[in-house]
């Protein structure tokens, strides 16, 4: 008995579909796609959110002495720039040195104009909030309708 093979099987459209499949899976899975091969943007981890009243900004300075922070402003632009200085002790040998120290530069270009005069900073328990209040002339206004 002669049998005839499933037609659609030999289909050479249908191995182009799975071989498409198999790449998008490939390219999906790629290291830099992924959060375990990648690395954070920089020094220090920050969190940054906005409201229409301003942005908030926290970031993580452990080890950090509140001296050695300095935060300043110009126009939309935020510097945050320190130094985390390394413990060290007299007379020991370190078998390992995982804690990174020096200094570090982080800019942000905000969103608006802030009112410099206006931001609040704290630092505590090794945490920096910075809040930044929206200048009023950069504000939306609200423009009232007269109908007439």
């Amino acid at each position: 008995m002669l049998m005839r093979p499933y037609l659609d099987w030999m289909s050479p459209w249908r191995e182009m579909e799975r071989l498409r499949r198999e790449m998008n899976r490939l390219f999906s899975d790629w290291p830099w796609r992924t959060t375990r091969w990648a690395t954070a943007p920089s020094y220090p981890a920050m969190n940054v959110w906005m409201d229409e009243n301003g942005v908030i900004l926290t970031a993580e300075l452990p080890g950090v002495k509140l001296e050695d922070i300095d935060i300043s402003i110009e126009e939309d632009t935020l510097t945050l720039r320190g130094e985390r200085r390394p413990d060290e002790q007299e007379g020991v040998t370190y078998h390992r040195r995982e804690r990174r120290f020096g200094s570090f530069l982080r800019t942000f270009r905000l969103p608006f104009r802030v009112d410099a005069e206006q931001v609040e900073a704290t630092f505590k328990n090794g945490v920096l909030n910075i809040v930044l209040p929206r200048a009023e002339e950069d504000k939306p206004k609200k423009i009232t309708v007269k109908a007439g």
